[in-house]
């Protein structure tokens, strides 16, 4: 999937997640010393930022298949050299990395096992491919309080719990499939504190997402009584969001 969204719109929709998200990402999949690592999915690079605080530019290399979201890595983060590319067909030699992540994004691959084969493809032998997915199935992502408001609103509504790795044990089993071993998983979780229900509401007006794409096709009358739920769910500000995501590791 690529997002057509400006990147201004993603980071007040899921960048306030996802940078608080990064670092704890990057410990998982051991990012330290003088490694060569590939974000992958990287967004306007809120793992990208991590992995460069922590290896500095000329030792990180992106890509994504928004051209919006390549030119805002590229001006947020210069000296990394990001790439507009899918996961399943990334544009690097076998073994070019040391290490490859997917901060947020194999449940939005066409194929997840053909993107993960990717990535273990171009990662050095024994080296590491890491990818996380927040825990849409069991409702502990960032969007739980959002979609059970919208299956109250519309019982049939396609959520995002059957996507892909966001149920538990599913990304290890993805991992599995694309031949990568040692596999290890855990659970990450972060919190953020929104100060009103309305800075909380309105990133999902963006169209950011399946999210947004929903709550932007909803007419004005049951866009707001999607709204009115929502708030039900939040009745005192400011309120704490804590989201969890599945985490999973492997050796290429």
């Amino acid at each position: 999937m690529s997002f057509r969204v400006p990147a201004e719109a993603y980071d007040r929709f899921m960048g306030r997640y996802s940078v608080l998200l990064a670092p704890l990402m990057a410990s998982f999949a051991g990012v330290a010393g003088d490694q060569r690592v590939l974000d992958v999915g990287c967004g306007p690079g809120a793992l990208t930022t991590e992995l460069v605080t922590r290896l500095g530019p000329a030792s990180v290399t992106a890509v994504d298949p928004s051209a919006q979201f390549v030119s805002a890595a590229r001006e947020r983060l210069p000296g990394v050299k990001v790439e507009r590319a899918s996961a399943e067909r990334l544009p690097f030699p076998d073994g070019s990395f040391d290490a490859v992540m997917a901060q947020l994004v194999v449940h939005f691959m066409a194929d997840p096992v053909a993107g993960l084969s990717e990535m273990a493809r171009v990662t050095r032998s024994q080296g590491v491919v890491a990818a996380c997915v927040w825990d849409h199935s069991g409702g502990r992502g960032p969007l739980g309080a959002f979609w059970e408001a919208a299956r109250a609103l519309d019982p049939e509504v396609e959520d995002e719990s059957d996507l892909a790795g966001a149920r538990e044990c599913h990304l290890e089993e993805l991992f599995e499939a694309a031949g990568a071993h040692k596999i290890e998983a855990t659970l990450l979780s972060v919190s953020v504190e929104h100060p009103t229900f309305t800075e909380w509401w309105e990133p999902f007006t963006l169209g950011v997402g399946p999210a947004g794409s929903y709550t932007a096709g909803l007419d004005p009358d049951r866009q707001a009584r999607l709204r009115d739920l929502c708030h039900e769910r939040f009745p005192d500000e400011p309120f704490v969001v804590t989201a969890r995501a599945w985490a999973a590791r492997g050796l290429a």
